[in-house]
């Protein structure tokens, strides 16, 4: 094995480590100390190759995140050529969104549902540290998705579209997130919930009502009539 191989099996086996630990334990919580033991490095390794926990971070994410990304911009371009004439329906870019993290839970070999639990804590507990490098990776993925859902949805206006996209983005990675609701759920088995079909299976429908329910201004009108002045 050359020196090379060395060094590069040395920083796998930290963002290996370090991928696990800040999910059992947030990004706070997660020490570097912590880091070395499980992946039986000393410090001065993680220094070499990251420099800091801050750069160990991005590192983590930026290896699964650049792939995953170009998959669900793939999937949503497939799901829109084969649309019929009407075009691509909510269901039909929801259920695009999610195809690319379900293959992604099942493969070990690219994070598997480890590193969905990653994303869903990022997204939930975000890290000064990210808030400049997810928008610059996440980017296109958003505009995509939120150009699919506005041609989708012709009766909502832009500004609702995206916040209903922020609410519905939410959903997504909470419920692959493995928190604590989770694990109640699960202690009280509930079907499917350690199967990310399963839960892909649920969470589709919910996504897509939310996603298609009636516009605020049809909603504040239906009070206005409820309550007239």
């Amino acid at each position: 094995m050359s020196l090379t191989d060395t060094n590069r099996d040395t920083a796998t086996r930290i963002l290996d480590a370090a991928e696990v630990l800040f999910v059992e334990h947030g990004f706070e919580a997660t020490s570097l100390r912590m880091i070395t033991q499980r992946a039986e490095v000393n410090l001065a390794a993680v220094n070499y190759h990251f420099g800091s926990k801050e750069v160990l971070f991005q590192g983590v994410i930026s290896r699964r995140l650049a792939p995953y990304n170009q998959e669900c911009l793939q999937e949503l371009e497939y799901a829109q050529t084969h649309a019929g004439d009407g075009g691509l329906d909510v269901q039909g870019i929801v259920s695009a969104f999610l195809q690319p993290a379900l293959r992604m839970a099942k493969d070990p070999a690219r994070g598997g549902l480890m590193f969905i639990r990653l994303m869903s804590r990022v997204f939930s507990e975000p890290h000064q540290a990210l808030r400049e490098m997810l928008p610059r990776h996440y980017h296109a993925v958003l505009e995509a998705y939120s150009a699919a859902l506005k041609r989708a949805l012709p009766h909502l206006n832009t500004e609702e579209v995206l916040w209903r996209l922020h609410f519905a983005l939410g959903t997504v990675f909470y419920a692959f997130a493995g928190n604590d609701v989770v694990k109640l759920f699960m202690k009280s088995h509930v079907p499917g919930s350690r199967d990310p079909q399963q839960v892909v299976n649920y969470l589709v429908p919910y996504v897509v009502a939310g996603l298609t329910a009636p516009g605020i201004r049809h909603v504040e009108g239906m009070q206005n009539q409820q309550n007239p002045q």
